[in-house]
C-alpha cells in the first residue's frame, strides 16, 4: 500500500507544478487568443485554419511543458 501511496505522491506534485508550467505559454496563448478574437469580432469570420499557426504554436508550447513537467525538469 505505500508503494501505492508513493506514486500518488509523485503524481500529486507532477499535477501541482503544471500550471506553473504552462504560464511559460502566456505569449502563444495571448497570441492565439488575439487570432479568435480579430476572427469573431464584427466583420469577421472564423473558419477552420484560419488561426491554425497561433494554436499550433501553443500546442507546442503546451506539449513542451507536459514534458518538463513529467520529467520533473524545471
Amino acid at each position: 500500500m505505500s508503494a501505492n501511496g508513493a506514486v500518488w505522491g509523485r503524481v500529486r506534485s507532477r499535477l501541482r507544478a503544471f500550471p506553473e508550467r504552462l504560464a511559460a505559454c502566456g505569449a502563444e496563448a495571448a497570441a492565439y487568443g488575439r487570432c479568435v478574437q480579430a476572427s469573431t469580432a464584427p466583420g469577421g469570420r472564423l473558419s477552420k485554419d484560419v488561426c491554425a499557426r497561433e494554436f499550433e504554436a501553443l500546442r507546442s508550447c503546451f506539449a513542451a511543458a507536459a514534458k518538463r513537467n513529467l520529467r520533473g525538469s524545471p
